[in-house]
């Protein structure tokens, strides 16, 4: 992880840290082999610190997480969801410009 600011969620603590979080929070749904993920990365990186504070943020492998990938229905990635509410309020499939997840960010804090 490039920065302190993004968590790492797993099978294991993502009911906790998601769906049980008293604000929103933002998934990116990984994977080791995927290039546009790795080319996400420092943009999902640089919004973690810029919404510290008002917005967690995550990232999620789907190869070593199978069971909330499932549960989401992740078939493609790189895939960004933000929970709010322990509910999906917002998904982005795809390799995303940092403005326009901005955007998607503003509207939900």
């Amino acid at each position: 992880m490039a920065t302190e600011n993004v968590q790492t969620f797993t099978d294991g603590n993502f009911d906790d840290s998601v769906l049980k979080s008293g604000g929103p929070v933002l998934v990116d749904f990984w994977a080791e082999w995927c290039g546009p993920c790795k080319r996400l990365g420092p943009t999902v990186d640089a919004l973690a610190t810029e919404y510290a504070g008002k917005v967690t943020v995550g990232k999620l492998n789907v190869d070593e997480n199978p069971n909330v990938s499932f549960k989401f229905q992740i078939r493609g990635i790189p895939t960004l969801l933000l929970f709010k509410g322990g509910q999906v309020v917002e998904s982005v499939v795809g390799l995303a410009g940092k403005d326009d997840l901005k955007k998607v960010l503003d509207k939900h804090i």
